[in-house]
């Protein structure tokens, strides 16, 4: 895996440690990662990313999607 420069979420606060940080590589996956567990890393497609997020905000968080 090439060496990830991962960016914190703008909607993580400075006062938390539960931060989201997410970095991309030039084959357009998405990895990301929570600040309090570093090392399991999630990768996906923004596709993938888009329709988790939509599926959750419509509160279909058993959409059975894979993510």
């Amino acid at each position: 895996m090439p060496r990830l420069t991962w960016q914190k979420s703008s909607f993580s606060s400075d006062e938390s440690n539960d931060c989201l940080h997410i970095a991309t590589t030039p084959d357009g996956i998405l990895h990301l990662r929570e600040s309090d567990t570093p090392d399991d890393i999630i990768a996906t497609t923004p596709a993938r990313l888009d329709h988790l997020i939509r599926a959750l905000k419509a509160g279909r968080s058993d959409s059975g999607a894979a993510f």
